[in-house]
C-alpha cells in the first residue's frame, strides 16, 4: 500500500529529504543546484563583509580629515545603480549594503 500522507511542507512522506521530490533525478539535480547556491552564498557573505569593511574605512578616512560622515551623491549614485540593474529589490539591497557600511542613518 502507498501512502498518500504528507509532510509538514506538504510534499510526499516519501520524498527524499530537503528536495521535495521522490523522483532520483530531479532530487539529484536540485542537491546539485543547492551546491552551488551555497558556494554563492558564501562568497557574497564574504563579499558584503569586504564591502562594509570598506566603506567604514572610507567614512573613517573623510571625517578623520574634515570631511561629512555621508556623501549623499555617493549613495544616490549606487542607489540608482542597483535600481537600474535590479529594480525595486535592487533598492532595497542598495540600502542594507549602505547600511552595513554606514550604520543607520
Amino acid at each position: 500500500m502507498t501512502s498518500d500522507r504528507t509532510g509538514a511542507a506538504g510534499t510526499p512522506d516519501s520524498a527524499k529529504p530537503g528536495t521535495g521530490t521522490t523522483e532520483p533525478m530531479a532530487a539529484a539535480r536540485i542537491v546539485e543546484i543547492r551546491t552551488r547556491i551555497d558556494e554563492i552564498d558564501r562568497t557574497l557573505i564574504e563579499l558584503w563583509q569586504e564591502r562594509a569593511e570598506l566603506s567604514r574605512e572610507v567614512g573613517a578616512t573623510r571625517m578623520a580629515s574634515g570631511g561629512t560622515r555621508l556623501v549623499l551623491s555617493r549613495e544616490q549614485e549606487i542607489l540608482e545603480r542597483f535600481r537600474s540593474a535590479l529594480g525595486a529589490d535592487g533598492t532595497q539591497l542598495a540600502l542594507l549594503l549602505l547600511r552595513a557600511g554606514r550604520g543607520p542613518l
